[in-house]
């Protein structure tokens, strides 16, 4: 064994207890014994231990109320409770203390072995067989990217890599990480290419073979779910990506089962302007522009660009001939949040209820914006730990208790997700061009062709046009368009930021959860 783990072991039979103690010691353990809870707490004081075993009917001081000191003194140190008793009291107490396991007389050595290595070698052996599982996997993942001819190939790709990026992450040494960046990032220039030969084809009416886009969701996801006098839940969390999801998910499933776990393709731009919009619209951006123009914002629009979210919405209902009772709410400050809470009993009222959230959008910008954001979120398994951090503590999470223990259904999914960027894309515009990092909107776009789609025409990727010599252009994989003049300082300040608005499998492939209250 390379490391020597330590071990208390307090009971007042302890010489009845030397051939377990034997066997540790010859598995490399080494054993400190005592008699009583009194002489545990002062070893506890004055010696470190990696694991204590407790025994429950001492003398004088109890198994628990020993328990309850050293929790108080080192209170990392993890305790297994070791009984003769079954009465559940106790097994509750034991475990309300924060026990790290509860063992039953009469012990056999396999048993205890099987919780020592539990307690202390539990990380250890989670990291070998999560860096076996990968290896074996990413051969498999390979050939798939290699295989991958239709959206539905690509979303199985992405979700294994969203799941195997998790499970490396909760790895101590993390020593796959660079292998799986490496695989993401070919996987992304794939993805892009995947994407130049078919999002045009995509917008096709009658093609069958393109991926449930923004505009469907609506209509094919949420509409036929609704139930008059049972209220539906429907939350946008902005900018939330899969991996993000898969955050938070651990602490909603307390609360709910998942009906469905799928995934959509945003439109692009991706962005909240276009699909936002065109997710509570169910149309595409050249049609809201040309049906709606009162209600059409661009990207870089002084009024705002998603200031009718409501009115879209009631559009779409009207255009599917539902005649319901529905609320919007915008989240975007804690008060807001709040007067949710405040009002959920007159939501009961409603056949649906919709609800946008923009914290994760809101952190995206801030960490861009500001150094302590950024030094706080340094990289992706810090920017997914802080979403956990502000869901955990969120007035969102709070409804979604409410949701549940009304016994209700709630469907979460997202406008788009975000890229993380590090390489600059010179390009050339005039004054008017969009600002956006991920993806240019104006004439007279100047730039080198290759890493990037090109959109010549709006209206072939259903995209309204400023002018008659407007053309769109989308970053791909991690590049951020960057303008020639005071270069450096704008590719040092954006390096290393997430973004959105163009092409990569985290921007455009987007979690969809339908989920339903569980009962009790």
């Amino acid at each position: 064994m390379a490391q020597k783990f330590r071990i208390l072991w307090a009971d007042d039979e302890i010489d009845l207890l030397k051939p377990h103690i034997l066997f540790l010691e010859q598995k490399g353990y080494e054993i400190t014994t005592v008699n009583s809870g009194v002489d545990a707490i002062d070893e506890v004081e004055s010696e470190n231990f990696d694991v204590i075993f407790l025994d429950e009917m001492m003398p004088g001081m109890t198994g628990l109320e020993t328990l309850q000191q050293i929790k108080q003194i080192k209170p990392q140190i993890p305790v297994v409770m070791i009984t003769k008793s079954e009465e559940e009291h106790i097994m509750d107490d034991a475990i309300g203390g924060k026990i790290a396991d509860y063992l039953i007389k009469p012990l056999n050595p396999s048993q205890i072995w099987l919780s020592v290595k539990k307690i202390l070698q539990n990380k250890q052996l989670i990291d070998t067989k999560t860096t076996q599982s990968y290896q074996q996997d990413f051969m498999q993942i390979s050939m798939a990217l290699g295989d991958a001819r239709d959206p539905q190939d690509w979303e199985d790709i992405y979700k294994k890599l969203t799941f195997w990026e998790l499970e490396i992450d909760e790895t101590q040494n993390k020593s796959m990480l660079e292998v799986l960046e490496t695989q993401k990032s070919e996987a992304n220039s794939s993805f892009a290419r995947f994407v130049k030969e078919n999002y045009l084809d995509w917008m096709e009416e009658k093609n069958q073979e393109k991926p449930l886009l923004s505009n469907r969701v609506m209509k094919e996801k949420v509409f036929p779910k609704i139930q008059q006098g049972k209220p539906l839940f429907f939350i946008v969390i902005d900018n939330l990506r899969l991996d993000q999801w898969e955050e938070i998910e651990s602490l909603i499933s307390q609360y709910f089962v998942s009906e469905e776990k799928d995934t959509y393709f945003s439109i692009l731009p991706t962005t909240t302007a276009f699909a936002r919009n065109a997710l509570f619209s169910g149309m595409m951006p050249l049609d809201m522009a040309r049906f709606y123009p009162n209600l059409w914002e661009d990207e870089d629009s002084e009024e705002g660009k998603n200031n009718f979210e409501e009115d879209w919405l009631k559009i779409n209902l009207e255009k599917n001939r539902l005649k319901i009772k529905f609320s919007y709410h915008k989240i975007l400050q804690t008060q807001q949040g709040k007067a949710v809470l405040d009002q959920f009993h007159t939501l009961l009222q409603n056949d649906l209820n919709v609800l946008v959230y923009n914290f994760v959008d809101m952190v995206s910008h801030a960490r861009t914006d500001m150094k302590m954001i950024r030094e706080l979120a340094p990289d992706e398994s810090a920017y997914r730990s802080l979403t956990r951090s502000w869901f955990e503590h969120s007035s969102l999470f709070e409804l979604f208790k409410k949701i549940h223990q009304a016994g209700l259904e709630v469907m979460v999914t997202t406008d788009h997700g975000t890229k993380k960027v590090n390489k600059p894309y010179r390009i050339i515009g005039d004054k008017n061009v969009t600002t956006n990092l991920r993806y240019k909107q104006g004439k007279n776009l100047n730039y080198e062709p290759g890493k990037v789609f090109e959109v010549k025409r709006p209206e072939d990727a259903k995209l309204p046009r400023l002018n008659v010599s407007t053309s769109y252009v989308f970053a791909v994989e991690d590049y951020f368009f960057a303008y020639p003049n005071n270069y450096n300082y704008y590719v040092n300040y954006y390096k290393d930021t997430f973004q959105h608005g163009g092409i990569s499998l985290e921007e455009m492939i987007v979690p969809f959860v339908h989920l339903k209250a569980k009962e009790g």
